[in-house]
């Protein structure tokens, strides 16, 4: 199996911002790469490897210091996410959605009473998970089923969940359901739900093609009581919950994919110079050589729109098409290098014993989860045409 030690530079990063991101990589390099065969074969983290995630301090990078949180920016989420993928990315995205969707939610909606409960805990041993998804409501995201009924000091919640992801290691979930479907999409609410509840269940583990470690599963809520207190946001505005979090999460989508494409390209560049065709690397071969510098090249384009994407939201600037531009034009790299490195690795591309293979599974879901291609390029076009 192929390995890259030293981190491939990183450019338009401050000085700062390339040790955190050295030093990420360098942590996955050590701590992670032994176990990514095993944890594809049987689709699970280690949690050995999730204590030492929290202990790393990037399980809470937005949270602030008074939390026990790293206090770091956006974009250091997004830098994070990035080196995890070059040499797994489910454990990038284990870490993306902790990161960019559920505490991003819970910092930007969540009352002073909520995030004194809950980031403390998400900051040192607590999985957070988002689910919104159902078996009808996948890219309608607002045609959800799962009902919040007000009873008093609690809402009592009914409903299935499907495609959660984190959702075996999470203790700690935000759940949107429709409080008025008179209403539509504005009776839909976020709930802060959590593990232990009554009515509150973990279902069926999905068996799937690529980012296999990482769990994607359903929950179902059979008369799940849920606390006012636990309201995220205000009644009937969770789809402003929803979408606007979805937005920047799309952006942690677009750094696992650039992750990736580089943990690819990694390895090819490794391998090329070692095998030998014709009595001489086949490195050495322009052909070879083409394919590789336009691999290199389009990764570079794909880098630059994530990392502006995040300067953007970070810089509290409009970034809603360059957000959906990133994920669309880096989740295509992804899978473009990821099939040109099995192309170069021939025959051994196609065997487990080699890596490339599972990055190219692991590729395709760039274009599914968080807002599929298809709908990314709607959201471009309705923004260029007004």
């Amino acid at each position: 199996m192929t390995t890259t030690a030293v981190p491939a530079p990183i450019s338009r990063l401050t000085e700062d911002e390339q040790l955190f991101a050295d030093s990420v990589y360098e942590f996955a390099d050590r701590e992670i790469r032994p176990l990514v065969l095993d944890m594809d074969e049987h689709a699970k983290i280690s949690k050995e490897l999730i204590a030492k995630l929290f202990d790393l301090g990037i399980m809470a990078i937005e949270v602030p210091e008074a939390y026990n949180g790293a206090g770091a920016s956006f974009f250091h989420s997004v830098l994070a996410v990035e080196s995890l993928s070059r040499v797994d990315p489910s454990i990038g995205v284990f870490v993306d959605v902790q990161n960019t969707l559920f505490i991003n939610a819970l910092l930007r909606w969540g009352s002073e009473d909520i995030k004194k409960r809950y980031c403390p805990k998400l900051s040192v041993d607590t999985v957070g998970a988002y689910a919104l998804s159902e078996a009808g409501s996948g890219s309608d995201a607002f045609a959800l089923a799962t009902r919040a009924v007000e009873k008093g000091d609690h809402f009592v919640l009914t409903g299935r969940k499907l495609w959660i992801t984190n959702g075996n290691e999470a203790d700690l979930f935000i759940v949107f359901a429709n409080v008025n479907p008179d209403q539509g999409y504005r009776g839909i609410t976020a709930f802060l739900v959590e593990r232990g509840f009554p009515g509150f269940a973990v279902g069926k583990k999905e068996d799937k093609l690529g980012i296999r470690a990482s769990s994607t599963c359903e929950l179902l809520l059979e008369e799940c009581r849920v606390p006012r207190a636990n309201v995220l946001g205000e009644i009937g505005k969770g789809y402003k919950v929803a979408m606007e979090t979805l937005n920047e999460g799309r952006i942690g989508i677009g750094a696992q994919m650039i992750g990736l494409s580089q943990g690819a390209l990694d390895h090819t560049l490794a391998y090329v110079k070692e095998r030998k065709q014709f009595g001489r690397p086949i490195g050495d071969f322009q052909a070879v050589q083409h394919q590789i510098a336009r691999a290199a090249t389009e990764l570079e384009a794909a880098r630059l729109m994530v990392y502006n994407s995040a300067r953007l939201r970070d810089a509290g600037k409009p970034f809603l098409t360059e957000a959906a531009m990133c994920k669309v034009f880096s989740s295509e790299v992804a899978e473009r290098v990821t099939s040109l490195a099995i192309n170069l690795f021939g025959g051994n591309g196609y065997v487990k014993e080699y890596p490339v293979e599972k990055l190219w599974r692991d590729a395709k879901i760039g274009q599914i989860y968080e807002g599929t291609s298809n709908l990314q390029l709607q959201t471009i076009a309705k923004q260029l045409l007004g």
